[in-house]
């Protein structure tokens, strides 16, 4: 007899539970995503996903989306392609509404077929890759420029402005360094300047010594860094103790991260000068601008504990743009990829506020910032 109470008891904690997640998956919005949650890039990791539930977490408590919860399901795959490819493959399995912000080029080149094949929307990669603004991919929408543009950017000041021409390129050697260097060597050509010297390092290592004297060796005057933080950050301080190049103008893109550079460098007492930072979000900090106001605000709120910084205001502007495209189409009850496709084309302009959107490219933000950092803050370079 107490078999069978037991027996009848767990089939209907069986059915309550079954009844429990079908509930909740109704009441939920899946957004889907692979990011490096350990490993040397971690705190790119960390920066995105920080954000991105920041926001969500905003929108959850002030009912943005019709008494629907908005959710980020988030694999770790270290930054590493194979890795990010077997949590995407899972996460196939769940019931998504759109993938969002897979970190790096290498990573999101290796699942590019799966996410084509799926036909799910796929916002916002965090990765300026120009293989990602390919017309003919019919479910990617890029929310950032492309790293063509930022090293335009960057190669513009270095040669027109400062009327520097000995350049050399430090980059990892992955599908991002190479994307940044042949978008280099396209520019150059076009002003008819040459490389005097390249290095390169395997991805998630620091193993850049070769780099390193090959390109003293040159003797240059700028260096463009086409890697992640910890790589370049290293490259940086050795070149600071060393007296051919401790007076190098140093070019990081937004990829580098900015802000792990300059907290690697001030943790080593190295110094920052000649640091130029490109971005394609504006100066976190400028309170002159009210999209920087709620940003700081909504992190403050719901992350005490992190730091304001480029890529967290690159992964909240983003989401916010998501949860306002999803909120207007759950209004209409006509939630799906193909709706949320379109609108995430068609974004209120000012919806960022100051930032203008505008989708070409396959991308809805078209400009890009260059900073320095003094006292201790950036500051923007006026172009």
């Amino acid at each position: 007899m107490i078999k069978k109470i037991l027996f009848v008891t767990l089939i209907i904690i069986l059915i309550f539970l079954i009844y429990f997640e079908k509930t909740k998956s109704k009441n939920e919005i899946l957004i889907a995503s692979s990011m490096p949650q350990s490993s040397g890039l971690k705190a790119w990791g960390d920066s995105v996903l920080i954000a991105t539930n920041s926001y969500f977490n905003y929108a959850n408590d002030n009912n943005l989306i019709k008494d629907k919860k908005i959710v980020l399901k988030v694999l770790d795959d270290k930054y590493e392609p194979d890795l990010t490819y077997e949590n995407i493959t899972n996460l196939l399995k769940d019931d998504i509404l759109s993938f969002y912000g897979i970190v790096g080029t290498p990573t999101n080149k290796r699942v590019l077929p799966l996410l084509e094949d799926s036909e799910i929307v796929y916002f916002s990669p965090f990765s300026g890759a120009q293989f990602l603004r390919d017309k003919n991919l019919s479910n990617i929408i890029n929310f950032r420029p492309s790293y063509k543009q930022e090293l335009e950017t960057l190669l513009n000041y270095i040669v027109d402005e400062k009327k520097l021409e000995k350049i050399a390129i430090f980059y990892q050697n992955d599908e991002y360094g190479e994307e940044g260097y042949i978008s280099t060597l396209e520019i150059l050509k076009n002003k008819n300047i040459e490389l005097i010297s390249t290095g390169t390092y395997k991805r998630n290592t620091l193993s850049i010594n070769h780099a390193f004297n090959e390109i003293k060796n040159s003797k240059p005057e700028v260096i463009l860094m086409i890697g992640a933080y910890k790589a370049n950050s290293l490259f940086i301080k050795k070149a600071k103790n060393d007296e051919v190049l401790k007076n190098v103008i140093f070019c990081n893109i937004s990829f580098g991260d900015a802000n792990s550079i300059v907290k690697e460098l001030e943790d080593s007492n190295t110094n920052t000068k000649n640091l130029i930072f490109s971005q394609i979000v504006p100066n976190y900090n400028d309170k002159s601008l009210k999209i920087v106001q709620e940003y700081q605000e909504i992190i403050q709120k719901y992350s005490k504990e992190s730091n304001f910084g480029f890529i967290s205001f690159e992964a909240f502007l983003a989401s916010k743009v998501l949860v306002n495209q999803i909120s207007k189409i759950e209004k209409s009850g006509n939630l799906n990829s193909k709706n949320l496709l379109n609108a995430l084309k068609n974004p209120p302009k000012n919806i960022l506020y100051e930032l203008e959107l505008d989708f070409k490219n396959n991308q809805l933000l078209n400009k890009t910032y260059l900073f320095e950092y003094e006292n201790g803050n950036f500051k923007e370079i006026e172009k």
